[in-house]
């Protein structure tokens, strides 16, 4: 453990009016692919940061990966960043509104993510992941 060193990993609120694009991710740990315990939660698009990679161009990458969705990067506005600590990993995790993109979501990673939905950011899935939460409380602070 003593060796370890926190990632970076983001997570993007593609709006749609007043909602926003989320994914349930696998109930299996192992396919869930999250060091945040994610399993069986919502979340939103995201992932971690590639090596020499821009926030921007990440956060495009992960929402293609992931949905199929093209985004704007120009209209990627950054909202929050949050220190996400569990017993097992550390993440600096930034979060990004976004309202500008093309396509309709898919699912691209049927082991991690199994179905993406459309929700009214008043009426809300649960349980959520607690970073794309962190994020949303923050968004509607701001509101």
């Amino acid at each position: 453990m003593e060796n370890k060193k926190p990632g970076v990993g983001f997570g993007i609120m593609l709006m749609k009016g007043d909602k926003i694009l989320l994914g349930k991710r696998h109930d299996d740990p192992e396919k869930a692919q999250s060091e945040l315990d994610g399993a069986g939660k919502w979340t939103m698009p995201g992932g971690k940061l590639h090596f020499q990679e821009t926030f921007e161009d990440g956060a495009y990458r992960e929402v293609m990966e992931e949905t199929g969705i093209t985004i704007n990067k120009e209209e990627l506005k950054h909202i929050s960043t949050t220190n996400n600590i569990v017993e097992t990993a550390h993440f600096v995790t930034l979060g990004f509104t976004c309202g500008d993109f093309i396509g309709e979501a898919e699912v691209r990673e049927p082991d991690e993510i199994v179905e993406w939905k459309w929700f009214d950011l008043d009426h809300l899935p649960e349980p959520m992941y607690f970073p794309s939460k962190q994020i949303i409380d923050v968004f509607n602070e701001l509101k």
